[in-house]
């Protein structure tokens, strides 16, 4: 047995859903939900500026090549290929491995590992995000397991679920969790953009921001609420 297990189809919500993420960033998605999960900060976009979202598709490594291969084969259009590779001393991925995801139309490929051929990576429209590069590969002699979930430094991640990527980081949950917080998240985003907009037309921060009443409230040993509009 490989350990390969299905991942759940996506649904016409999780398709309008997927529209609406893409539309906002990680900063106000984790402010809208303390129940999404932050993914480990070592792992960073080879290219800045290449915001995505898309469905989970997992490859537990093990340190070696199959599970990657296995899991390009069985990923969709709109799909993240999340791969643990087991280990930091080699790459899991490379130009080959990337190309591929690009033709299928991934939407990105995470490692919490390695890449190689980073030049030509960088040349791809799809993002690709790694904890690091390294000259040589694992070889590919393990029967492939794909499909499980992850435990990213303590992090789970689950086939199936959403993540949404951008400069400042990955985060992920369910598509449940997502729909639960994504209200929020444009209404905080709009909120934010209106007030960098008077900041910019020249109000002071402060003018806008709770600051004395937080600071008294702290300084008599109440809980206080630091807030801005």
């Amino acid at each position: 047995m490989d350990g390969t297990t299905a991942t759940p189809a996506p649904t016409t919500r999780d398709a309008d859903l997927v529209e609406r993420l893409g539309r906002l960033s990680t900063t106000s998605l984790v402010d809208a939900s303390p129940a999404l999960r932050v993914l480990p900060h070592a792992i960073r976009p080879l290219v800045p500026g290449r915001p995505f979202v898309g469905r989970v598709v997992t490859a537990t490594a093990n340190r070696d090549l199959m599970s990657v291969i296995h899991a390009l084969r069985e990923a969709e259009p709109g799909d993240v290929l999340v791969v643990d590779a087991g280990g930091d001393d080699r790459a899991v991925a490379g130009e080959l491995f990337c190309t591929e995801a690009q033709r299928r139309g991934l939407a990105a490929l995470v490692i919490h590992g390695r890449c190689r051929d980073s030049a030509t990576l960088a040349r791809l429209s799809m993002p690709v995000w790694a904890t690091g590069v390294a000259p040589n590969a694992y070889a590919a002699t393990a029967l492939p397991v794909t499909g499980e979930g992850l435990l990213l430094d303590g992090i789970h991640v689950e086939a199936g679920e959403l993540v949404v990527g951008d400069d400042d980081g990955l985060v992920t949950g369910s598509a449940d969790e997502f729909a639960a917080a994504v209200e929020r998240a444009e209404a905080i985003e709009a909120r934010e953009k209106g007030l960098q907009a008077r900041l910019l037309s020249g109000e002071s921060l402060f003018d806008v921001m709770n600051y004395d009443e937080h600071l008294a409230a702290l300084r008599e040993g109440r809980p206080g609420g630091l807030a801005f509009g």
